[in-house]
């Protein structure tokens, strides 16, 4: 546009804003002047351009607007050999780009005391005290101590607990191999930080999202894909947190770390969508509270409203009324026992040196009655070394032991060298085999395919020779019938037989397909652990049922778990000839080892055991046994295994000793064991509380106890003696459903003292006996009932259960003597002493017929569910 367009453009705007301005041509030569004389004349005009544009712009909020003091993310591209420098590591740090888990293992210190401190029944207790202190009945207030000492004790038992497995926590840290500044370092996995260079080898986890960079290994998806399949991973290729490397050596750089990685992810959105309980003691305590919790409301109302309103009782007499009625159905140190009790057991078995990941799995461990078990590392050590190498021939040529000549030995020692050499140590029978073919002529291998546990053999190809080693069976495939003979003598003297051969074809990685010449058959040995026999003889006393579970052949495998003295060990079965799942499940009951077993029909024999109706365990420490552990009731690692085991196990053996099982199993037993007899004192005064003052509602009579009585029967018949016998020793097989168990031994009790204090109401009533004098009456028979069920709990009767018997009897003597006032204990009338010792009487033999009524009940309950598991 010329000078003169401009001018002409200028003057119709301004016709258009203004009436006229002159204008001449003098005007154009000085443009720059006018235009500032006239900016008056266009501001309208760009005011209403400025409003337009605003009116079509996207405001961003305040929270998603960059700050300007924000510097962009710099991504790194770290080599394999030099890894990240400091200064990129510390620029990670400073963004807060660590590997940090989004939620804490273990809660920390400030919500156990929240979660102890600020509860439903803690609520309702403070409410209590607050009503009782405005009606001035001081002296019902005796319960605060107990609930104060419970609370206190189930804070310091959490933080103890706490303290011993955070130091365990930090000694058995999953640990990752990272390079910075060229050196090779191995650091928690919390520690890396985004971008780091990484080196995963067989039997490590993926701790982030991660590109490898170089190398090619072979994954294993299934804890987050749920595809059991094997998966090979190239340059270039992802690879997801929480998987684990089956066989492969890679460096592979950390794309998403911490809250951003594929795992935590899925962890937080399964937290949203799930969070059911698997612990069948702690689901149903949670189901008891929140039943109780949900009828004391309405029962309290309804109670303190007859009392006041309909019978006339004053505001005191009303309020200590309910508040007894309230305080006899809250089960208030129940569920802090089972949780003080699980908590303890962690700390104890953490002084074993058994880590416990889950709280939870020592009630499943306690119900266990099969024990899945690996060859390697259980039965035997967790080492093996060659004996020796012999050549395989047609069983036709076989001599009685069968040797190479010189020239034989040394080529092939020479090629079994090159081969391991190519190999990664993925597991101990590679680095025996290194250990022992030290000989190397120096051939670079073409391709490398590292062992698989689902085809199991590895192979190598040299100047195009495809050279294969395996399991004889896998190797041979159809000549394996000429050498059987030749193989199993060796396999029955508990040697473990390896096939090296000569493949003519190639080699894919997959199942083998090709014909093998073998060369020679490699005989390795594992100790069998010195404790083993002893171990497995304890768990046959305990009813507990052993199958063995290996990759190896199943001959070998039998003799020895014979040598261990595994009951059964006669009945094996080769795995590799069971084609369809209905024969993995069937051989699962029929058979006790187990030879040639893939990962996934590790999954398949421990979920056809739970189908069964068994609680399983197993034991592993191999990435082959992931998917088994992770299907099984109760999973116990060897901390000298893979770290993908440990990761998914409930339980680590820290020292991977497995004659430490009997005690950890033990343990689970005494805890269940005690709190489920100890659960039976508390349901005793809630069934009578609530079957009370149900009556009291109906017949609109007031309840007969006071608060301060109730606490008195509470401390001395269910809080002290339960405390003290959810820490004894208790080994026996836990049998039938942890509520019914319970249920069914407190029934007796809370019946017994219904039906006692509600004929004693009546008679009192009308042998006009005052209620001040019921109320003492009462709490006497409640006394001698809670001893009864305290006799009957703790039998068999050792010294220290009457040690403990006679305490508790004394300390009720004692209380009702010289400390009466306190729990409104007072002298009763002739009439009222009468009934008392006709009553006392009567609670003998009802409380022993209703034992013996329940007991039958209680094994009728528990044949007809056994007949119709079986059917």
């Amino acid at each position: 546009m010329n000078r003169l367009e401009m001018k002409e453009t200028f003057a119709e705007e301004s016709v258009e804003e203004k009436d006229a301005v002159e204008t001449d041509t003098e005007e154009v030569l000085n443009l720059e002047e006018k235009i500032e004389d006239r900016s008056s004349v266009s501001l309208w005009s760009n005011i209403k351009s400025f409003r337009s544009r605003l009116a079509n712009t996207q405001i961003i909020p305040e929270e998603r607007r960059i700050p300007d003091n924000i510097i962009p993310m710099e991504r790194f591209t770290p080599t394999t050999e030099q890894g990240l420098s400091q200064a990129q590591v510390d620029d990670r740090l400073f963004r807060g780009l660590k590997n940090t888990s989004p939620e804490s293992p273990s809660k920390s210190k400030k919500e156990i005391i929240y979660s102890n401190l600020f509860t439903y029944f803690n609520l309702i207790f403070f409410l209590i005290a607050i009503l009782l202190i405005l009606v001035g009945a001081f002296r019902d207030m005796t319960f605060l101590p107990i609930i104060v000492a419970n609370t206190c004790i189930g804070i310091f038992q959490e933080l103890h607990a706490k303290k011993v497995l955070d130091e365990l926590n930090i000694l058995n840290a999953p640990k990752c191999k990272v390079v910075r500044d060229g050196k090779m370092e191995e650091l928690p996995v919390e520690d890396l930080v985004l971008d780091d260079m990484a080196v995963f080898i067989a039997g490590n986890q993926i701790p982030a999202d991660a590109v490898i960079v170089e190398g090619e290994v072979l994954v294993n998806e299934s804890l987050i894909t749920g595809e059991s399949d094997q998966v090979s991973k190239k340059q270039g290729d992802s690879l997801l947190s929480g998987s684990f490397i089956v066989s492969g050596e890679c460096h592979a750089r950390l794309d998403k770390v911490g809250a951003d990685s594929y795992v935590s992810q899925l962890s937080q959105q399964a937290k949203v969508m799930s969070d059911v309980e698997s612990s069948e003691m702690i689901r149903s305590l949670n189901k008891l509270v929140k039943i109780v919790g949900i009828l004391i409301i309405p029962i309290g109302i309804i109670l303190f409203s007859q009392q006041y309103f309909i019978n006339e009782s004053g505001a005191k007499d009303s309020v200590t009324g309910t508040v007894a009625a309230i305080i006899g159905m809250i089960p208030e140190g129940l569920y802090l026992l089972a949780n003080v009790a699980l908590a303890a057991s962690v700390a104890r078995l953490a002084m074993k040196k058994v880590l416990v990941h889950d709280m939870k799995c020592i009630e499943s461990l306690a119900r266990v009655d099969v024990l899945c078990v690996d060859k390697t590392g259980t039965i035997t050590d967790n080492s093996m070394s060659v004996k020796k190498m012999l050549p395989l021939r047609p069983e036709a040529d076989a001599a009685d032991e069968p040797v190479f000549t010189s020239e034989e030995l040394s080529e092939t020692e020479l090629v079994i060298g090159d081969f391991a050499a190519a190999m990664s140590v993925d597991n101990i029978t590679m680095k025996a085999i290194k250990d022992f073919f030290r000989k190397r002529s120096g051939q670079r291998p073409e391709q490398v395919f590292p062992f698989s546990s689902q085809y199991k053999y590895s192979g190598a190809v040299f100047e195009g020779v495809s050279y294969v080693l395996g399991a004889p069976e896998v190797v041979l495939r159809e000549t394996y019938a000429s050498f059987v003979s030749s193989i199993e003598r060796y396999s029955h003297q508990g040697f473990r037989v390896l096939v090296f051969a000569r493949c003519k074809g190639t080699l894919t990685g997959g199942a083998l397909s090709v014909p093998a010449e073998p060369i020679a058959m490699i005989l390795l040995t594992n100790p069998i652990r010195g404790n083993a026999k002893e171990t497995f003889a304890y768990f046959e006393e305990q009813g507990v049922e052993i199958k063995v579970i290996s990759g190896d052949n199943p001959v070998t495998v039998s003799e020895v778990a014979r040598e261990a003295g595994i009951a059964n060990a006669e009945q094996y079965v080769d795995a590799s000839t069971l084609y369809e799942e209905e024969e993995v499940r069937a051989a699962a009951l029929r058979y006790t080892v187990f030879g040639r077993v893939s990962p996934e029909q590790k999954r398949i024999l421990v979920s056809a055991l739970k189908d069964a109706g068994h609680t399983v365990a197993m034991t592993g420490d191999g990435v082959n046994d992931v998917l088994a552990l992770k299907e099984a009731d109760c999973s116990i690692a060897m901390a000298s295994g893979s770290d993908a085991a440990a990761q998914v196990s409930q339980l680590v053996l820290l020292e991977s000793d497995f004659s430490k099982m009997p005690s950890v199993v033990a343990e689970g037993r005494r805890v269940v064991n005690n709190i489920e007899r100890t659960a039976s004192l508390f349901l005793v005064k809630n069934i009578f509380s609530l079957c009370m003052s149900v009556l009291s509602i109906i017949f609109t009579v007031n309840y007969p106890l006071e608060p301060s009585q109730i606490s008195l029967i509470s401390m001395f018949t269910i809080g002290v003696p339960a405390f003290i016998m959810s820490l004894e020793r208790n080994t026996d097989r836990i049998r039938g459903h942890f509520l019914s168990n319970v249920l069914f031994k407190a029934l007796p009790g809370g019946l017994t003292d219904f039906f006692v204090i509600s004929g004693l109401y009546l008679f009192c009533v009308q042998f006009g006996v005052n209620e001040t004098d019921l109320a003492t009456a009462s709490t006497i028979v409640l006394a001698i009932v809670g001893l009864m069920v305290l006799y009957q709990i703790a039998s068999p009767m050792t010294r220290f259960h009457w040690m403990i018997w006679f305490a508790m009897a004394a300390g009720l003597i004692y209380c009702m003597i010289f400390m009466r006032n306190i729990f409104a204990i007072t002298s009763v009338s002739r009439s009222c002493m009468m009934l008392l010792i006709i009553f006392a009487i009567i609670t003998e033999p009802t409380f022993r017929y209703l034992s013996l009524w329940m007991k039958k009940l209680s094994n009728f309950c528990i044949n007809r569910r056994s007949k119709t598991k079986t059917a």
